[in-house]
This record gives structure tokens, C-alpha cells and sequence, in this order.
């Protein structure tokens, strides 16, 4: 739940930062006399703030959430066992990401996006398997005393 919440704070980082450079170029268009290579050079670090709260939220943490519901999905079998092994293929997204940080390729390259393709096949498939057909009902593991007591 934590790791979801960081990255949804994550997103809206990276979300005021595309709004920011909106009203930047506004200012730009609109107002006379505005140092324009200020507003250039700003916005070139929103965009890059932009670009690594992307990676992060968008890439880093799924990964470890992935890992997490699908191990606790695998071992309670609530759904049918394909959706959490999907799951474990995550750290796959990971090794792109790390390759996409050291400059080996964009994060929109095929390569990249056959990286995500996993975590975005485990997170489609679980929410409709949920929507559709819901939880497995668990297997019940009572032990319940079911000897007669006797009366004395």
C-alpha cells in the first residue's frame, strides 16, 4: 500500500511539472520583455524532473508492488495461478530501467517497452480476472473439534 502511495505522489509530481512548463511557454508568448533563456533553461529541469519521476513512478515501483501481491497471490492460490507467475517476470522492467538510466536506450524504445509488457499483462489481466470472476473461494482449513462432547 505504501509503495502504491509514493508512487501515485510520484505521478502528481510529474504531473505539476508538465503544467509548469504550460504556463512557462504562457509566459514566454505573453509578456514582453521576459528573459526567454531563463524560461528555456527552467524548463529543460521540469522536463527533467519529469522524465525521472516517470521512470520511477511509472516503471520502478510496479515493479516491487508486482513482486509483492503477486507472491501473496501465488502462495493464498485466490486466483488462477498464471496471473502472480506473470508477476514474477517484473524484474524484468527493472534490468530495462536500470539500462534506460545509464543512457543504453529511451524509454521509449521497443526494448523498453517490451520490458513493461509483463507488469502491464499482470496488472490488466488481474484487475478484469477480479472484476469478472472475483476471488477463488479459500480452501477451508478448519480443524474444527467435531467430537461429541460427552455429558457427564
Amino acid at each position: 500500500m505504501a509503495a502504491r502511495l509514493v508512487e501515485t505522489c510520484l505521478i502528481f509530481v510529474s504531473v505539476v511539472s508538465l503544467l509548469t512548463i504550460l504556463t512557462l511557454r504562457n509566459d514566454v508568448v505573453g509578456t514582453a520583455g521576459t528573459d526567454s533563456a531563463s524560461l528555456v533553461t527552467a524548463s529543460h529541469s521540469l522536463m527533467a524532473t519529469y522524465n525521472w519521476t516517470f521512470l520511477l513512478s511509472q516503471s520502478l515501483m510496479p515493479v516491487a508492488c508486482d513482486l509483492l501481491l503477486g507472491y501473496v497471490l501465488y502462495r493464498s492460490a485466490l486466483v488462477p495461478q498464471i496471473l502472480p507467475i506473470i508477476a514474477f517476470i517484473g524484474p524484468l522492467l527493472l534490468a530495462s530501467d536500470v539500462a534506460i538510466y545509464f543512457g543504453a536506450y529511451g524509454s521509449v524504445s521497443p526494448i523498453a517497452v517490451l520490458a513493461a509488457l509483463p507488469v502491464a499483462v499482470f496488472e490488466l489481466s488481474l484487475g478484469i480476472w477480479l472484476i469478472v470472476k472475483g476471488f477463488k473461494p479459500p480452501l477451508t482449513t478448519d480443524h474444527a473439534d467435531t467430537s461429541q462432547s460427552t455429558a457427564t
